[in-house]
């Protein structure tokens, strides 16, 4: 590593207590106490002199939100990824996939607590990430992707968005939940209004939604247990 990689990595973890930076959390918590970003600035392991190891682990981790599976040109055009750090980020990628891959369809959804297991990693955001979890008939997960980022209204969060992917995957039914980075759970009227146009859609497309969840690191709101998923 050059004495320019050296500074920006330190710039970016010098004020980071010991045992919380990603590596020696890992070794004193686990691999499952890091956030996706502090899990991600593993794998890019460095930054440039001009972008520390923080900022360009932000924009690989904006991009692996949007995309399930993003290709190698999108990863590289990252400025502070070049080829042979893009290639093995892609590996860890491909080798996550297989290995789950193993074990079928995803975990199955049957209580609000279930969908937060499933997004809580999403709740170090520092904005609100509108996420869809798409199920098939026995509620198992099929795949899980924010569908927008941003404050949630009806301008941001479209229906056709929300439902897209499981009328691709012949989803039967889908679990939405987003994040308040204030940490406050309570819904605002944006968020009533919003779960009730996404409602109306589900029906008229015959995808059922479970439930609406609002989650911090350590807690959730269910519109299901509070009697606000009617129509």
């Amino acid at each position: 590593m050059t004495y320019e990689n050296s500074k920006a990595v330190w710039t970016a973890l010098s004020e980071i207590e010991r045992q919380d930076r990603p590596r020696e959390k890992m070794e004193l918590k686990g691999a499952g106490s890091l956030s996706d970003l502090e899990l991600i600035m593993l794998l890019v392991s460095s930054g440039t002199a001009e972008r520390p190891v923080n900022e360009v682990s932000s924009e690989l981790l904006a991009l692996l939100d949007k995309s399930e599976e993003p290709d190698y040109k999108s990863i590289c055009a990252i400025k502070g990824l070049g080829r042979a750090k893009s290639s093995q980020i892609l590996a860890a990628l491909e080798l996550g996939r297989r290995r789950m891959k193993k074990y079928g369809i995803g975990p199955s959804i049957s209580s609000p607590g279930d969908i937060f297991r499933e997004v809580r990693h999403y709740a170090t955001r520092d904005q609100e990430q509108f996420i869809v979890l798409v199920l098939n008939g026995a509620h198992e997960v099929l795949n899980v992707f924010v569908a927008t980022v941003g404050l949630v209204n009806k301008t941001l969060v479209h229906p056709r968005e929300i439902f897209s992917d499981a009328i691709q995957r012949r989803g039967t039914a889908i679990a939405i939940a987003h994040n308040h980075p204030s940490g406050k759970l309570d819904p605002s009227e944006d968020d009533i209004n919003v779960t009730k146009r996404i409602l109306i859609s589900g029906d008229i497309l015959g995808i059922k939604v479970l439930d609406h969840i609002i989650f911090s690191s350590s807690s959730y709101y269910s519109f299901l247990e509070h009697g606000l998923m009617d129509r």
